[in-house]
C-alpha cells in the first residue's frame, strides 16, 4: 500500500498493516499509544498530530491535559504540536492552552520552554490583555544561557512588542537592555526589528 505523507511525497517503506495502524491511532487520538509508537520519527508524529489538531481544534485542551503530567521530552512535543498548529491558525489555542504554555516557559527543560516560547509568539495577538505573566517569564528566559531559549524569547517578545500594547511603555527600554547584553546577532536583530516596527 502507498500513502502520501505529510510532505506530499509517496511513502511505501511501511508494510499496509502498519499505515492502517497509524491511521486508526490517529482518528481515535490515544495519545499514550502516539508518543510510545517507536515507528513513528519525532518529526513525522509531530507532523502527523499538527494536521490532525488543526483539523480538530476542538481537541486543543485534550492535548494540553495529556501534556500537563507527560515527562519533559513528551511535554515539549506537545507543545510544540501546538506550534506547528498555531502558526497556521493562532484560534486554536485555547485559554486553557495559553494558560498552560505561558507557566511551561518557567520549567526547567529548555526544549518545554523553547517550545512554549513560539507558541506565545504564535498566539500573542489574541491575548493582547493577558500577556503580563508569559512576558514575565519570557523576561526571565531571556537571560538563559541556552541560545534556542533566548531565540524562542526574543521571537515572543518581538511578537508583543509589534501589538503596540501599553505594555511596551515599560517594555521596549527593557528589550533595549537586552540587546546590548545579548551576543548573538541573530537574536538582536528580533528586537530591534520589534521596535522598527512599534515605532512606526
Amino acid at each position: 500500500m502507498v500513502v502520501s505523507n505529510s510532505r506530499g511525497k509517496l511513502n511505501s517503506n511501511r508494510p499496509t498493516a502498519d499505515n492502517a495502524n497509524q491511521t486508526r491511532i490517529l482518528n481515535e487520538m490515544n495519545l499514550a499509544d502516539i508518543f510510545n509508537d517507536k515507528t513513528l520519527k519525532p518529526k513525522e508524529r509531530t507532523e502527523q498530530l499538527s494536521s490532525w489538531l488543526i483539523k480538530n481544534p476542538n481537541k486543543t485542551d485534550e492535548l494540553i491535559d495529556f501534556a500537563k503530567t507527560a515527562k519533559d521530552p513528551v511535554k515539549a512535543s506537545c507543545i510544540e504540536v501546538v506550534e506547528y498548529a498555531t502558526k497556521e491558525n493562532p484560534q486554536i489555542c485555547t485559554t486553557a492552552c495559553f494558560d498552560f504554555v505561558s507557566a511551561a516557559l518557567a520549567e526547567k527543560s529548555p526544549a518545554v520552554k523553547r517550545e512554549a516560547g513560539r507558541v506565545i509568539g504564535n498566539v500573542a495577538a489574541r491575548f493582547p490583555k493577558q500577556l503580563e505573566k508569559a512576558l514575565t517569564n519570557l523576561l526571565n528566559n531571556s537571560e538563559h544561557e541556552g541560545t534556542v531559549v533566548r531565540w524562542s524569547a526574543a521571537f515572543a517578545i518581538g511578537e508583543i512588542i509589534k501589538l503596540k500594547t501599553p505594555l511596551n511603555k515599560d517594555l521596549i527600554p527593557v528589550a533595549e537592555a537586552i540587546c546590548e547584553r545579548e551576543e548573538k546577532n541573530s537574536i538582536q536583530k528580533i528586537y530591534l526589528a520589534a521596535i522598527k516596527k512599534a515605532g512606526n
